[in-house]
């Protein structure tokens, strides 16, 4: 809560949460997805990789997670991160790798550095909500000015503390998880030469049926990549990017001869469903063909809670699935990689590849 701040939604109940939830679908949901982000995510990801083939080492989550970054940072706030160096983005990363940390305020620790970077954004989001209610003229151009109109509205919750801490979670929250699944699915990908090579035949076989190969990505083969939607679900199951998922019971829960009483708060380990046997055989190894002819786990299930579950699933995971799908695309249709070092994941207690994870791009033969 220091981190993602007292207002987040993540602490909003009933009502209130119902409608945050519904002001971020009018970035997240599938009428924007298809009408704009997919455009936008894929002309980013065109770009990035371009500029890879000139870089003798990528490190892929700091690549993605910046990639990625710069296209939530203009749909939320008009905010061109590249033009200053990657400021922002760097604010954002020390609180990555403070969000989960012994929490000691002290200069030189990690959590210090983590609530300096959240310090900077929020002064920023701040200094800009000023400037911008404060305009003569305003026309709506972002997630911002929605944030600013719901403000605005007569009888309101929406007050300044809860708009800023939203928008610092969206900021966070649209990016760093998906950079590290991305990285994550390269490293099975490169593991396992017979799925990538039927992830690649899928994307190729999309870019051979189109009339201009190198046209934009529609919202309908989007929607066909059904292998690819296989390899982001297993990755996804293995890497547990989000380590624990909090509850709260509501009324006296039994489980196995125990009781958990009312108001308990109960942390939830993904990794045990994700790795329950019962459910998936060799729950260790990498298989994405464990997915074809089964239900796509749409909303979460008991048994899949990548993106959390029920009236808590994340909204934002429609657009993280649409971002890796595209970035493989571009990258599998033009590219291919050679690692150089790195690779190996730890859960610490979250997901993270202490060595990188370091690449060389090249173009396809």
């Amino acid at each position: 809560m220091r981190v993602f701040g007292a207002d987040n939604v993540i602490t909003a109940l009933g009502p209130l949460h119902r409608h945050i939830r519904a002001l971020m679908l009018r970035l997240f949901g599938p009428e924007s997805l298809r009408l704009a982000l997919l455009r936008d995510v894929q002309r980013r990801a065109r770009a990035e990789l371009r500029s890879w083939l000139a870089q003798p080492d990528v490190e892929v989550r700091t690549a993605t997670s910046m990639m990625i970054f710069g296209v939530t940072a203009k749909k939320l706030i008009s905010h061109d991160d590249a033009a200053s160096q990657g400021s922002l983005w760097k604010c954002f990363d020390a609180c990555t790798r403070g969000l989960l940390s012994f929490p000691l305020c002290v200069p030189g620790t990690a959590f210090y550095q983590c609530m300096q970077g959240r310090k900077k954004v929020m002064k920023m989001l701040k200094q800009q909500l000023g400037e911008r209610r404060n305009a003569a003229e305003r026309e709506a151009v972002d997630f911002f000015d929605v944030v600013i109109d719901e403000m605005d509205r007569p009888g309101s919750e929406m007050s300044e503390s809860i708009a800023l801490d939203l928008l610092f979670l969206m900021l966070f929250a649209s990016h760093e998880t998906t950079s590290i699944g991305l990285t994550a699915i390269l490293k099975f990908l490169t593991d396992n030469p017979k799925a990538l090579q039927e992830l690649a035949e899928e994307h190729e076989s999309i870019q051979r049926r189109r009339a201009d190969p190198d046209s934009e990505v529609t919202w309908e083969e989007y929607k066909s990549m059904e292998f690819t939607s296989h390899v982001i679900h297993e990755a996804l199951r293995l890497a547990n990017i989000a380590p624990v998922v909090f509850r709260k019971a509501k009324q006296d829960v039994q489980i196995n001869g125990y009781t958990i009483p009312q108001g308990s708060k109960i942390m939830i380990c993904p990794s045990a469903a994700h790795m329950n046997p019962k459910v998936y055989e060799d729950p260790s190894v990498f298989n994405p063909w464990r997915w074809k002819g089964t239900p796509e786990p749409v909303g979460g299930s008991k048994d899949f809670m990548a993106f959390g579950g029920c009236v808590r699933l994340c909204v934002g995971a429609d657009f993280a699935k649409l971002q890796m799908s595209i970035f493989l695309h571009c990258l599998l249709t033009k590219y291919r990689w050679k690692v150089i070092s790195g690779g190996t994941m730890v859960f610490y207690p979250g997901l993270r590849f202490p060595d990188g994870f370091h690449i060389h791009l090249l173009p396809k033969d």
